[in-house]
C-alpha cells in the first residue's frame, strides 16, 4: 500500500501535524514523515517533544510520543536534509503530501520549484506526479505574496487549507476544535477514520 507523505515545518500549530498522523495511523494508512529543524523546534516548544538523534533515534522518539509499538513499521520517518532519498524521485509511490503546518517559506519554495530540502523536493515531485498536495498554512496575517503564492498553487490543484476554526457544531474545548479540524482534512482526502 502507497503511503501518504506527512511534512511539519516550523510553524506555529504542530498540534496539527500531530492530530493528522493519529488520524491517518488509525485509519491503517502508511505515513512517510519529514520534519524540517525549524519544525522540531516548534515541537519542543509548543508540545515539549524533543527529538534528537539519527533518524532511527528520532523516528523511536516519534512512535514513543504517538503511542505506537517500537516496531511499527507504518510510519516511517525521513531527514530533511536527506534529498537523495526515495521521497525524491516520482518512482516511489505514494498517496500524495500533507504539509501542517506549512511556512510561509515553505509554501514560497514549493511555489517557485525550489527543491532546496526533503520537503519542498517532495513536494515538487507530488505536484508532478499529479498526486493530492495539501498544505496548511500558519496563522494570520497573511501579506500580499502569501496570498499570492497561495493563488499560485491553488491554480495548479493543491489545496490550501487553513487550520481556521469552526463554531457551528458547539465546540467545548480545543481537542473538540483540533480533532473538526483534522476531520475535515481527512474528509479532503477521502479518509473515513
Amino acid at each position: 500500500m502507497a503511503p501518504w507523505v506527512v511534512a511539519i515545518t516550523g510553524a506555529s500549530g504542530v498540534i496539527y501535524g500531530i492530530k493528522v498522523l493519529k488520524a491517518l495511523y488509525s485509519a491503517g494508512e502508511r505515513i512517510c514523515l519529514v520534519i524540517s529543524d525549524p519544525g522540531k523546534r516548534v515541537l519542543k516548544e509548543e508540545l515539549g517533544l524533543v527529538l534528537t538523534g539519527d533518524q532511527q533515534e528520532i523516528s523511536l522518539q516519534i512512535n514513543n510520543y504517538l503511542g505506537l509499538p517500537h516496531d511499527e513499521t507504518a510510519l516511517s520517518y525521513y531527514e530533511w536534509t536527506d534529498i537523495g532519498c526515495c521521497l525524491a524521485s516520482g518512482s516511489f509511490n505514494t498517496k500524495g503530501m500533507i504539509v501542517v503546518p506549512c511556512t510561509m517559506a515553505t509554501l514560497a519554495g514549493i511555489a517557485g520549484g525550489m527543491s532546496r530540502n526533503l520537503i519542498e523536493r517532495a513536494a515538487d515531485v507530488t505536484l508532478k506526479e499529479r498526486r493530492p498536495l495539501v498544505l496548511v498554512p500558519r496563522e494570520t496575517p497573511l501579506n500580499a505574496i502569501h496570498l499570492k503564492n497561495m493563488l499560485e498553487l491553488a491554480q495548479l490543484g493543491v489545496h490550501i487549507v487553513p487550520p481556521v476554526p469552526a463554531f457551528y457544531f458547539g465546540p467545548k474545548n480545543i481537542d473538540d476544535l483540533l480533532d473538526f479540524f483534522v476531520t475535515r482534512l481527512m474528509s479532503l482526502i477521502g479518509i473515513r477514520y
